[in-house]
């Protein structure tokens, strides 16, 4: 049946082109911005999880600036910890040359001295952003390395934390803790050193026999050869009457489980704070001891190394080795923490670039698929205007029937 009200091609016809322009808005959408899913309406759930990602990706961007300054402070810290572990080379160099009788030690303390200055002068210069992990002031620093989300969607934040090296050399006190024959001219002082023969050769420490008062954190160490001991007095040590004793004592057992052959080492208790050296074995010893107070720096025995006297020069020998060995583990704590924070940007930029790729693969648009598809919806729409004109036509064809 053929009607004038009602043309049922030309509703066809019209659906289809209908439905051939919105598929060709979509596809030149999608040219335009490059995106197949550019809003909510284009697919809510995709749209939204690429979202969350993006912030991520925002979040992972600021990560790296962070871990960007935090290598750089801990970059500079590194190398002031590796400058004075050189200086300090240097001035071991000093000092062993101080060891013999017949040589200008004036001259040579004038140039410890001077490598003491320059220590000091590159552990305070030694700060990025006003940030200073080699003097003493920062005891860590905490830096943002990344942002963990988990399955629920709850995000966390997690750090790397890198601790501060004290390598200042200020707030060494003299506390004329060590006295005795051994310790030179002044009979009393905060190092001490002498050899003690083969076969017998027999000396003593005594530690604190001029009334000098223990605090808590002071330190005392006795090194025997290549070998060293300490013993940190604590607050209950402090507020004894019997801290000198509580400290030989302590020693005493330390140096006993060295093992040093021919050693032998007795605590005095008639004399307070007194060990006696002796030394039977068939090699010559040296032995040397140091007092570092609490308030110390991490290098305050800097201060009490002077070499002017060849006492003064074997106490600094071995002072010197145990300075080194503080440098050294501060350089290798803030080379480990550096590498790890190399590692870790490097980690951050490739998960960034992850994220970006799945990101675009979830919203982007295939542009060669696209250009064929326009190419064909262009054709589509051509041949749905003409099929649209041909339906409007139908309706003429009745007039025929009324002639």
């Amino acid at each position: 049946m053929s009607s004038i009200l009602t043309n049922n091609g030309a509703m066809v016809a019209l659906q289809t082109l209908k439905s051939i322009n919105s598929d060709l808005s979509k596809t030149q959408s999608a040219i335009s911005t490059g995106k197949d899913v550019a809003n909510a309406k284009d697919n809510s759930a995709v749209w939204a999880i690429s979202k969350v990602m993006e912030s991520d990706v925002k979040g992972f961007k600021a990560i790296q600036d962070s871990l960007s300054l935090g290598q750089s402070t801990v970059s500079v810290a590194r190398n002031a910890a590796e400058t004075v572990t050189d200086l300090l080379t240097q001035m071991k160099g000093k000092i062993v040359a101080a060891q013999e009788d017949n040589v200008d030690r004036a001259k040579i303390n004038a140039d410890v001295t001077a490598l003491k200055d320059q220590i000091s002068a590159v552990v305070g210069a030694a700060q990025f952003n006003g940030l200073n992990l080699v003097d003493g002031t920062a005891a860590s620093a905490s830096i943002l390395a990344s942002l963990d989300r988990d399955s629920s969607g709850n995000v966390t934040s997690s750090s790397i934390t890198v601790n501060g090296q004290d390598l200042s050399t200020g707030g060494y006190t003299a506390n004329d803790i060590f006295s005795g024959s051994s310790n030179g001219a002044s009979g009393n002082g905060d190092t001490v050193a002498f050899a003690l023969d083969n076969g017998g050769g027999n000396e003593q420490i005594e530690i604190a026999e001029n009334g000098a008062a223990f605090a808590a954190g002071d330190k005392v160490s006795i090194s025997v050869g290549d070998q060293t001991v300490s013993y940190t007095v604590s607050a209950d040590d402090a507020a004894a009457t019997t801290t000198a004793d509580l400290v030989a004592v302590a020693l005493k057992s330390k140096i006993d489980d060295l093992g040093i052959a021919g050693l032998v080492v007795d605590y005095d208790s008639g004399t307070p704070g007194t060990l006696d050296f002796t030394n039977n074995g068939g090699e010559d010893l040296t032995v040397s001891g140091q007092f570092t107070n609490a308030g110390s720096g991490g290098l305050g025995a800097l201060a009490g190394i002077d070499v002017s006297t060849g006492v003064g020069a074997t106490a600094a020998l071995s002072a010197i080795e145990t300075l080194i060995d503080t440098a050294i583990d501060a350089s290798a704590a803030f080379g480990s923490v550096q590498g790890r924070i190399e590692t870790q940007k490097t980690f951050v930029s490739n998960l960034t670039d992850s994220l970006k790729a799945g990101i675009g693969g979830m919203v982007d648009a295939d542009m060669e698929e696209a250009s064929a598809r326009l190419q064909a919806l262009q054709v589509q729409q051509q041949l749905g205007v003409q099929a649209l004109s041909i339906a409007n036509q139908a309706p003429q064809s009745l007039l025929s029937l009324f002639r």
